[in-house]
């Protein structure tokens, strides 16, 4: 037998454990798997480099100017357009946390605590994707409800569709199929391209009271109840959905509406000993970081953050302040993002 003692370090190899938590975390969440996020290879690559905000220019579509009529007269001349340009900006998030455990704990536990860090750190960083991507929604759903300024492009709440009233009246400000569509007609021809509906499960609840939710069968597991729709569009609940005294919000998404980028820390994670704490004891401190990019398509990022990236609080330079994005895509129909605002109680 070899001489020495197992540590966590031993058990849970840094090298290996940073992107182990990085597969985990992607192939857990949700929102990636179901659509309304979808990973980015370019935004990953971006990350590789140097840079906290990235510009992503692209091309608009040709304006639809009135065509010449041709003439036969060599003195009249026609008068070329040109075609314009926008830019997406999206910023860098460095994030990261410790967990720290002392060898005197595990002793009396009976099981190493250190080890049981290690297992649930990929879902804690799912928990973090998701509320950064509710922070991002946040400041672009109020930087739509602001009047537009500068090179903004939106119409003052072309987002939302808002019945949720004064007080409670039952059939007219809870969520029905009525309310749905009205939300959906808000991209006009484009409303189709609307595939996925995120909802509290209050809305939820509401919606299967009243009969609008239907199954189809999950083939991964036929035993499942099935996988909730809605005339149409995938089902995803929620209780992380924005919601206070009675009202709540009703996200619809295009695929694709979102994109996000998974970056590496140059150091994933690391252990570190402090053999000297607890008296003499022992102490295992754990690091994990993480690097992303949450971008809401056709919007940029325009706040000022700070050298880590910004925070998910609505406060200056941070993701859900509104004067942090600004709309770049010219039309409504580009937006693949609705929301619809009711009150349940």
């Amino acid at each position: 037998m070899a001489a020495g003692v197992v540590r966590v370090s031993d058990v849970v190899v840094p090298q290996i454990f940073g992107p182990y938590v990085q597969l985990l975390t992607e192939q857990k969440s949700r929102l990636v798997r179901s659509g309304a996020i979808v990973s980015d290879a370019r935004l990953a690559q971006v990350l590789a480099g140097g840079g906290l905000t990235f510009n992503e220019p692209s091309w608009k579509d040709l304006d639809n100017d009135v065509e010449n009529v041709s003439s036969d007269d060599p003195a009249v001349f026609s008068n070329p357009n040109k075609i314009g340009t926008l830019n997406e900006i999206q910023v860098r998030m460095n994030r990261n946390n410790s967990w720290s455990t002392m060898d005197l704990t595990g002793d009396l536990a009976g099981s190493d605590p250190a080890q049981a860090i290690a297992n649930r750190v990929s879902d804690y960083w799912v928990r973090r994707m998701q509320a950064a991507f509710l922070a991002v929604m946040a400041g672009v759903f109020a930087d739509n409800t602001a009047a537009p300024s500068g090179t903004d492009t939106h119409v003052t709440g072309d987002l939302t569709y808002d019945i949720k009233g004064a007080s409670f009246v039952a059939g007219t400000t809870n969520f029905s199929a009525e309310a749905y569509l009205n939300t959906k007609v808000l991209l006009g021809d484009s409303m189709d391209s609307l595939s996925m509906i995120l909802m509290h499960s209050i809305v939820y609840n509401t919606a299967l009271k009243n009969n609008l939710i239907d199954f189809i069968p999950d083939s991964q597991n036929s035993a499942a109840q099935g996988i909730p729709t809605f005339l149409g569009a995938q089902v995803v609940v929620d209780d992380s959905m924005p919601n206070a005294a009675g009202v709540f919000e009703t996200w619809l998404f295009g695929a694709g509406a979102v994109r996000w980028g998974n970056g590496s820390a140059k150091v994933p994670s690391e252990i570190l000993r402090v053999p000297s704490a607890g008296n003499g004891g022992g102490q295992e401190i754990m690091w994990s970081r993480v690097e992303w990019i949450i971008a809401p398509v056709g919007h940029a990022y325009i706040g000022t953050a700070p050298s880590g990236g910004p925070s998910n609080l609505a406060t200056t330079n941070n993701l859900a302040a509104a004067a942090s994005w600004s709309r770049v895509y010219p039309e409504r129909k580009q937006i693949k993002i609705a929301r619809l605002i009711t009150r349940e109680f």
